[in-house]
């Protein structure tokens, strides 16, 4: 049973999804109840897939413009990425990584394998990310990808050998934590074939 109380939450913004000022008690490692106050946005969780094609033995990301990045920093604030999506309301996270991976890369992928599941940012944000890895091939390419436009989104594909792939890692040309994640996830259990 918890110990955490909540005492108050107040609303800050529910633009898109709700930001609030939450006030709690909890112990500390001697049992004295301490008053605590953190803001928290309550996102949605998400996917996060790396598309691999064994047989080519390739990798699939996507580049695309994340304004907080170019805000803190990022040159251009393009980000090459593994593709990722939040899950809508009555998808599970496999309905939500087959939608993610059709509308973003313009692929059928098959192999869908969860490798992990982990809160994003846990200090301030609830969303849990759900990891994959799956496989697809030039035979199952469905459509162009890119994104939906109604969404603001321009996607570009960017395809890389494992090796480049390994090579850019170890020289930490990947600043996306996500991707980062499912990266040093494959090449720790990559199998040559």
């Amino acid at each position: 049973m918890s110990n955490i109380q909540i005492l108050n939450k107040e609303t800050l913004s529910d633009k898109k999804y709700p930001l609030k000022y939450v006030t709690f008690e909890k112990p500390d490692a001697d049992g004295v109840f301490h008053t605590i106050e953190k803001e928290v946005y309550f996102r949605p969780d998400a996917v996060a897939v790396l598309l691999v094609d064994d047989e080519r033995k390739k990798l699939l990301f996507g580049k695309q413009f994340r304004l907080p990045a170019f805000l803190n920093g990022s040159d251009s604030g393009y980000l090459v990425e593994v593709c990722a999506g939040l899950i809508d309301d009555g998808e599970n996270p496999e309905d939500t990584a087959h939608r993610e991976v059709g509308e973003e890369m313009g692929y059928a992928i098959t192999d869908l394998e969860r490798v992990a599941t982990a809160y994003s940012s846990p200090g301030g944000i609830t969303e849990m990310i759900y990891y994959f890895t799956a496989q697809y091939s030039l035979e199952s390419k469905t459509g162009e990808g890119g994104g939906l436009k109604e969404e603001g989104e321009h996607i570009e594909l960017l395809e890389m050998s494992f090796d480049e792939a390994r090579e850019k890692l170890l020289q930490g040309w990947f600043r996306e934590a996500k991707t980062i994640m499912l990266l040093q996830y494959f090449f720790m259990n990559l199998k040559e074939k």
